[in-house]
């Protein structure tokens, strides 16, 4: 549903924001007031191409917003092009006065493509525009199938859910077609790169060890050199060391045991220190001895480690990389070398999915078949109830390439004339013709949609007796879902749920039109107007206000 419609600096309207209603919306006014403008700007919401001096003059550019109910399906559709605690989806469109335009969703900026996709599921116009009509081509289907009924509505889910299993299974061959066509050259190269990681065999562990080694390896000489140095001054080979010194200093401290307890505790600790001497010593020469290395060890790990660097850079960057790669690889030959088997599942699989989704076409065909006629013969007695006597109106159905609402395209034809060859509804009907047509279609056949509808042009050529039934129409319509009206005929608008009103003032430079929301009293006053009575005409106003108690 719409909520509200702003408009600045479009032709004659310098600022108008409309607060709709659910139901019936109308918006009246003189001839040349700017009711063509607020179609022009519902239609720049549509994806509508602005035309020449558009902008208000004076004005660097033209906004045009409408502020939609966002539902959940809608928030499931749009993503991550609406914030995700938006709770009212806004369309706009900027028009600057050179003519460069630029589509919102939510404030966000989009393609005119983009605006145009959403707003179609929100708003339909029929009227004056010429391009609009073409959404009538799109909408034809679903009219038709809304007039078949639920069940048709379930065959048409079921449909869709055949023709996505189609593609999928389409896909899903074509990609092992083309995987056999490699197939011969990939599996060589897979397995030829599966034998030098298995031989490898690589490890992240061994890795690290390697490292280790390599590190030491490197360093040999010099650890050796340290080890024996200290070894040499604690208990060198030849000659006195540390340890011979600490114990000849040792003895003297033993001679005098026993006379002075505090030298004593100094000789216990001279005598662990001389201890801790002797032991570190023999550590040092043990460790010293260890160092000899076996020849070769260091070329044989920095080839190992070379080897290990060279499939890490060929498979990711590291040991971990590789050893994921071989693990996909595996997976991939599995999948290669089941290819023969796996084409013939697919095309099982493709050659059922086509016939449950034929089999669904030949349903939704059968049921349009049987409708249509019966379609057709209550359009044309509403026609005739819409003042558009001894038109014809027919639905043809033809062939096409199935899709996921089946393998039917449908056309609305129309004479609008006795005697006239009928054509397509979207190239013969006029705005008016066309807006009643839907009117009548919309009528007989409810689509199941709840966008809301905008009408233009309607009441061209009706009066009397006729306007009436237009309005009931109308007003019927807008007992499902939102309906806007643009309209001239005091017998539709008195059965508005709300009611707005257009007034141009001509002693402003530039002319400037106001919108107005009309309050009860207002509303009679407007009909007096549209009935071309003067304010205080008694009889026009008792005719006006049987209007709208009628209402």
């Amino acid at each position: 549903m719409l909520h509200e419609l702003r408009v600045e600096n479009l032709l004659l309207i310098e600022s108008a924001e409309l607060r709709l209603a659910p139901g019936l919306n109308v918006l009246t006014g003189e001839t040349g007031a700017g009711k063509t403008v607020l179609a022009h700007a519902l239609d720049l919401l549509l994806g509508g191409r602005p035309r020449a001096g558009i902008v208000r003059p004076g004005a660097e550019e033209a906004y045009v917003e409408g502020v939609f109910e966002l539902t959940d399906g809608l928030r499931a559709q749009l993503g991550e092009r609406i914030p995700a605690d938006a709770e009212e989806l806004v369309l706009a469109r900027r028009v600057a006065a050179e003519g460069r335009t630029r589509a919102l969703i939510n404030g966000r900026s989009a393609t005119v493509g983009d605006l145009r996709d959403v707003a179609a599921t929100m708003l339909v116009f029929y009227g004056q525009h010429e391009h609009r009509k073409l959404t009538v081509a799109s909408a034809q289907l679903d009219i038709l199938d809304g007039f078949c009924g639920n069940e048709q509505q379930a065959r048409r889910a079921a449909m869709a859910t055949a023709h996505a299993a189609v593609i999928e299974c389409q896909q899903r061959l074509d990609d092992l077609k083309a995987l056999d066509g490699e197939r011969e050259r990939e599996l060589d190269l897979l397995q030829f790169e599966l034998t030098e990681i298995d031989e490898a065999a690589p490890s992240e562990s061994e890795q690290e060890e390697l490292l280790a080694v390599r590190g030491k390896l490197a360093h040999v000489e010099g650890l050796r050199s340290a080890a024996f140095a200290a070894c040499e001054a604690l208990a060198p080979e030849d000659g006195e060391g540390v340890n011979a010194r600490l114990a000849d200093v040792g003895g003297g401290l033993d001679g005098v045991a026993g006379i002075d307890e505090q030298l004593d505790a100094l000789g216990a600790r001279w005598q662990s220190l001389s201890i801790e001497a002797d032991d570190l010593a023999a550590e040092l020469r043990r460790y010293c001895e260890s160092l000899g290395v076996e020849p070769g060890l260091l070329e044989k790990t920095e080839e190992r480690l070379a080897l290990l660097d060279r499939l890490s850079r060929k498979h990711g960057g590291s040991i971990a990389a590789v050893i994921a790669y071989a693990d996909a690889s595996r997976e991939r030959l599995a999948l290669l070398n089941d290819a023969e088997a796996s084409l013939e599942s697919a095309s099982a699989e493709l050659a059922e999915a086509i016939a449950a989704s034929s089999a669904l076409a030949a349903e939704l065909h059968k049921a349009r078949r049987a409708a249509a006629p019966k379609l057709a013969k209550q359009v044309c007695a509403r026609l005739d109830e819409l003042a558009m006597v001894g038109a014809s109106f027919a639905v043809e159905l033809s062939d096409r390439d199935g899709g996921p609402t089946g393998a039917d395209g449908v056309d609305f034809m129309i004479a609008t004339n006795p005697g006239v060859p009928a054509g397509p509804l979207r190239e013969i009907a006029s705005g008016g013709e066309l807006s009643r047509v839907m009117l009548a279609l919309l009528g007989v056949a409810n689509d199941g949609s709840a966008t809301t509808l905008v009408f233009d042009e309607i009441d061209a050529g009706v009066g009397g007796k006729t306007a009436r039934v237009v309005g009931e129409r109308l007003r019927s319509l807008a007992a499902e879902r939102q309906v806007l009206c643009i309209t001239h005929l005091p017998q539709i608008a008195s059965l508005a749920d709300r009611h707005f009103s257009i007034e141009k003032d001509s002693a402003t430079d530039p002319v400037l039109t106001t919108v107005t929301e009309l309050r009860e009293p207002e509303v009679v006053g407007e009909l007096v107007r549209m009935l071309g009575a003067e304010e205080d005409d008694s009889a026009a106003l008792r005719h006006a206000r049987e209007l709208r108690n009628a209402a």
